[in-house]
Order: structure tokens, then C-alpha cells, then sequence
């Protein structure tokens, strides 16, 4: 069953959640398990001690928790609260929710992109069947809002069984690894049209 998300409109958790180490550590740990300030400062590219400063401010937030120890539970287990979330914004957001809300769309969609950029430059050194199955797409839709928030609500149902938080790798078939999909319905604004120039400069 699908989960219901969660609309953030805390802006002190937004922007606690607005950094780059921070969404890599909760990426890592929602599609990697439960983990340790060690591992996931590894992935953020920080020390240890950062990463514990920011796996703690994402916890006063609601976004990881304490994980089951491992071993002789000395080492803290951190993993990430099964609770999806979106952004949106609305037109009665106070200018400081607005301005979290802002921040925290862009680091999410440079973190996407910086994903994107990787998964492209890469993509030579993937087997045929992976790079058969990949895909960067961009498609002009004709829609009215309903059918734009059914869209969003029926890939949200597509992909849910595949959520790598929830499919752990004995699950998956054999061969299984991380993928990715970036998902992004809007409707678009009407682009500035800035008129032919006033020389060609292309001709010369």
C-alpha cells in the first residue's frame, strides 16, 4: 500500500535538511540500511564527528532514528524514518516558509542532477542490459491538474514495490543493484519569446 507523504512546512527542519552532507546521509540511508556515522561519512565526504552532527540534527527533526544495535551495540546504528515527504509550494506560505521551501527544492534537485550527470558519464562502462534499460526522457504532456495529480499518484504506486528502503537484496532478484528514478510533473510556464535579432550573427 502506498504511503501517504507528508507536505513539510517546518522551515527550521527544511533548511536543517537543505545540505549537501545531509541528503547524501539520508540518501545513503534509505537505500542502503541502517548505519553508523562512520559508514555514512564516507558517502558525505566528512569526518566521522561532522557526520554525527549531522546525523543528530536530522534526527531532532524526525528524519533518521536509532537503528537496532549490530554486534556488542557499541557502535550507534542510524537509519532513516519511513516517512516520505514532499515539497510543495503554496501561495499562502509565509515568506520565511517560502524561502525554506525554495532552498530545500534546490538542493534536492542539484543532488538529482549531480546523480544524473554521473549515472551519464558512466554509462560506457555498464553492461548492455543496463545501459538497454536506461533512460533520460523528457515528455510534453496535455493534462488538467486532476489528471497531473493521478499521474503522480499512479507512479508513486509503480515504483513503491521497488523502493530500495523497503526491498532488501534477498528480495530482489539476483543481478538486483541501486537504481534511480527522478520523477518531476509540472505544469510549465509560458517561456519569454525574445524575438528575432537584430543581426545574424550566426552567418558570419
Amino acid at each position: 500500500m502506498t504511503q501517504e507523504r507528508e507536505s513539510l512546512s517546518d522551515p527550521k527542519a527544511m533548511r536543517a535538511l537543505a545540505h549537501p552532507a545531509r541528503l547524501a546521509i539520508l540518501n545513503r540511508l534509505g537505500m542502503g540500511g541502517s548505519a553508523t556515522a562512520t559508514e555514512v561519512a564516507e558517502v558525505a565526504g566528512i569526518t566521522p564527528s561532522a557526520a554525527s552532527y549531522h546525523l543528530r540534527m536530522l534526527a531532532k527533526y524526525g528524519f533518521v532514528e536509532d537503528a537496532q544495535p549490530r554486534g556488542d551495540g557499541r557502535e550507534r546504528l542510524w537509519r532513516a524514518v519511513d516517512r516520505p515527504f514532499s515539497v510543495g509550494v503554496r501561495p499562502d506560505d509565509q515568506p520565511e516558509v517560502r524561502e525554506a521551501k525554495g532552498l530545500l527544492i534546490q538542493a534536492v534537485r542539484r543532488a538529482a542532477n549531480e546523480e544524473g550527470e554521473r549515472a551519464l558519464a558512466g554509462i560506457d562502462q555498464l553492461p548492455k542490459e543496463w545501459r538497454d534499460a536506461t533512460r533520460f526522457s523528457r515528455t510534453s504532456l496535455r493534462v488538467d491538474a486532476a489528471e497531473l495529480a493521478w499521474l503522480n499518484t499512479e507512479i508513486e504506486k509503480l515504483l513503491r514495490p521497488y523502493v530500495a528502503q523497503h526491498r532488501s537484496a534477498e528480495d530482489a532478484p539476483s543481478g538486483a543493484r541501486i537504481a534511480e528514478a527522478q520523477v518531476n510533473l509540472f505544469p510549465q510556464v509560458p517561456r519569454p519569446v525574445p524575438g528575432l535579432p537584430t543581426e545574424d550573427h550566426d552567418a558570419r
